[in-house]
């Protein structure tokens, strides 16, 4: 099949061609004609198969005709990565149109995004508590929505947003087309679609697998060898870029700046970095500048980097869905990738849940000439008792605050108790080598 089939614009088909798409991916094939025919749909595909595709060109199909200098496409998502995402498919999609997108997100000034809203866009990109803030202020005037798209919906739940959503839906037709579209369907989710679609049409395409472009590996190792063991890794390892994700911004980060110190031209994206900085290490590791990228798994979902040659988790995700969007990053477009996971003796439960979703065990690797037994660095040694009258972090009452000091002797610290000089390293940190 080949996107001609669509009976798509040819302003449209241009752009496809030139945008480089020879022919439609599964979930565009299942999910364009209807969304065409104006049903509504319910969504499920992986990061990487080309499903914001599958929304963006019915919408452009159909806004073609009708009014402009008003909002008639409204599509929301849960972060400002994945709307700027689908803003960028928009503009390159949509070039020849002369439909206008805009983006609505916090983080940033509002003045271009009220200039927009004032001026007329045809299709909103938004995050749910910007966009509600322009309703109550009545910047936003939604009367004429005729397609609603709620992107990650399961992710929306997970952040909080639900009762965002609901809200601004009151503000919608009752008559419109909606799409939604979920990786996953916990309850909220199910009842959200129940009373959000009417009669939708459900695609699903290729859930709870990894794509199979993406080969697989585990890395056993000791958790405070685990830095070591990835700058290991990064050297001896032929890639093209790499994303790092760990599960904390503040790992993150100091993650980040130990690569950085290794020699490697590397970035990081997390919740604490600004809208600014976010959006410049994304495009510095989209052109190249930054060959590595450390992400919390804000990045997991709408980062759409071509030629990720190298996803590694340098923290297990919680659970195997996130675990499949993390690696989605790679291996995209029938490309091949690779997915390192440095994995401890605490992840097993979540290995083996991968492994009976890919119905096959995961490849456990070691490195040549990497130090497994090494020990870990000594504990800091205990602060030294502060002279009197000054402050500490135990006591920083100044000195004529506290009680007056007794004629009993001063108590000695104890000491921390030492760990059995005859137990290995395995024994006294939990870890067990894994073949």
């Amino acid at each position: 099949m080949n996107f001609q089939e669509f009976n798509l614009d040819s302003r449209l088909i241009t752009r496809i061609q030139r945008a480089g798409f020879s022919e439609p991916t599964p979930i565009q094939t299942s999910a364009i004609p209807p969304a065409l025919a104006g049903h509504d749909l319910i969504g499920t595909a992986q990061t990487g198969t080309g499903k914001t595709a599958a929304f963006v060109l019915p919408i452009l199909q159909r806004l073609l005709a009708g009014p402009r200098k008003c909002t008639r496409a409204l599509i929301i998502t849960p972060t400002r990565e994945l709307a700027e995402q689908i803003h960028e498919v928009i503009r390159t999609l949509g070039a020849e149109t002369g439909l206008r997108s805009a983006t609505i997100y916090g983080g940033v000034g509002a003045g271009p995004q009220i200039q927009a809203l004032q001026s007329g866009v045809e299709i909103l990109v938004a995050c749910p508590g910007r966009l509600l803030d322009h309703i109550q202020q009545r910047r936003a005037k939604l009367g004429a929505v005729e397609v609603l798209v709620l992107d990650e919906a399961d992710r929306m739940l997970d952040m909080g947003f639900l009762p965002d959503v609901k809200r601004i839906l009151s503000h919608l037709p009752a008559k419109r087309q909606t799409m939604l579209f979920s990786a996953t369907f916990p309850q909220e989710i199910e009842k959200l679609a129940a009373q959000t679609l009417t009669h939708p049409q459900r695609i699903m395409i290729g859930m709870r697998a990894p794509v199979h472009t993406v080969a697989h590996a585990l890395y056993p190792v000791p958790q405070h060898l685990k830095a070591v063991l990835l700058l290991q890794l990064l050297r001896s390892t032929d890639t093209e870029s790499v994303l790092i994700f760990t599960r904390t911004k503040h790992r993150a980060e100091k993650l980040a700046r130990q690569i950085g110190q290794a020699g490697f031209k590397v970035t990081s994206l997390h919740s604490n970095r600004s809208q600014g900085q976010r959006q410049a290490a994304l495009g510095g590791f989209k052109d190249g500048r930054y060959q590595i990228m450390v992400a919390t798994d804000i990045a997991a979902r709408g980062l759409d980097v071509e030629n990720i040659s190298h996803v590694i988790n340098f923290d297990m995700p919680d659970t195997a869905d996130a675990y499949i969007h993390r690696i989605g990053r790679t291996g995209r477009a029938e490309r091949s990738g690779d997915a390192f996971t440095l994995v401890t003796t605490e992840d097993g439960d979540l290995i083996r849940a991968l492994e009976k979703i890919m119905k096959k065990p995961l490849v456990r690797r070691t490195v040549d000439g990497f130090d497994y037994k090494a020990a870990p660095p000594p504990r800091a040694a205990a602060p030294s008792r502060n002279p009197r009258g000054t402050s500490s972090p135990r006591n920083n009452k100044p000195a004529a605050a506290r009680r007056p000091h007794s004629n009993a002797p001063a108590r000695r610290p104890k000491s921390p108790a030492a760990k059995p000089a005859h137990l290995g390293w395995r024994q006294r940190y939990g870890v067990t080598e894994t073949a």
